[in-house]
């Protein structure tokens, strides 16, 4: 596996005005880390920054295009990336925001790293950011914890 994100050139971190990176290293699985992952409609469940989610399948898949509001902005977000247990990303678009959000997930001898990175675009973003410029972070970081608790929940073959 290649550990870096798969950018899209407009949205590489060395380009896009804004980029925000977390890491965190957890005793649950790959396994068990994407099976929470790809349940987006669960995310309101454990994730109190994901609201009204709605996804045609019920998992997030290589051509799911999923509508949610996050940070108060109503997204529509289109997978660009799906490789199951290693690699999701996707780009979302809504009022004054365009952005690139990726998971990649690496086995550890103790479970696994689970990194998120996300650039951005937009006047929202940029707003957002000079107010509030640790808000995102810190907001992932809770997505993260969170994650890493709700996958050490799950059970897989």
């Amino acid at each position: 596996m290649q550990h870096l994100i798969h950018w899209p050139r407009r949205f590489h971190p060395d380009v896009a005005p804004i980029h925000i990176k977390n890491e965190l290293h957890t005793s649950a699985t790959p396994d068990q880390v994407w099976v929470s992952l790809i349940k987006a409609r669960h995310w309101p469940r454990w994730y109190p920054n994901a609201k009204r989610v709605m996804t045609g399948d019920a998992d997030l898949n290589a051509d799911s295009i999923f509508h949610w509001t996050t940070f108060g902005v109503r997204l529509k977000s289109v997978v660009a990336e799906f490789i199951p247990n290693e690699r999701i990303a996707w780009s979302a678009k809504g009022l004054g925001v365009d952005v690139y959000h990726a998971w990649l997930i690496e086995k550890t001898p103790n479970g696994c790293k689970i990194t998120t990175e996300e650039t951005q675009y937009g006047w929202a973003c940029k707003l957002s950011h000079k107010i509030w410029p640790n808000r995102m972070y810190k907001q992932h970081q809770v997505w993260l914890e969170n994650l890493s608790q709700k996958a050490s929940e799950v059970t897989t073959n």
